[in-house]
Order: structure tokens, then sequence, then C-alpha cells
């Protein structure tokens, strides 16, 4: 009987959680490592489950640096 007496939790990932968790396995890879972190735990802060306040800040650094990079590289339609 779930939900009984308290609902169940659930993770709300953030925009930038799921923008990151819809980039490839090797990209993803390479965001981690660069925030010196695993994938394990990227993968995790992606989900919007509990990582570190220096983890989830290391990653969005390295999301936003990439996002800013790749958008200079894609030429304008």
């Amino acid at each position: 009987m779930r939900g009984f007496l308290q609902p169940s939790l659930r993770n709300n990932p953030t925009d930038t959680q799921q923008q990151f968790s819809k980039l490839s396995r090797h990209r993803r890879a390479h965001l981690a490592e660069a925030a010196q972190t695993t994938l394990v735990k990227a993968s995790q802060w992606a989900r919007g489950e509990a990582v570190t306040p220096q983890v989830a800040d290391a990653l969005e650094a390295q999301l936003k640096a990439y996002s800013t990079k790749a958008a200079k590289k894609t030429p304008a339609a």
C-alpha cells in the first residue's frame, strides 16, 4: 500500500540535468572526467539523485562550457 502514510518521493531533474542525460555516453564520460568525478556520480546527478554540491557545481560548469563550445561550432541555419 504505497502512499498510505506519505506519498512516494520523485526525483525532478532540472533542465541542465536533462540536457546532460541526453548526451551520448562518450560525451558524458568526458564531461565527468573533466569535472573530476566518475560517470556513475554524473549519471546519478542527471537523474536528480543526491550528490555532493561540489560534484553538482563541477558538472554544471562543464556542461555550460560544452554547450557554449557546441553552439559556436554549429553554423547558424
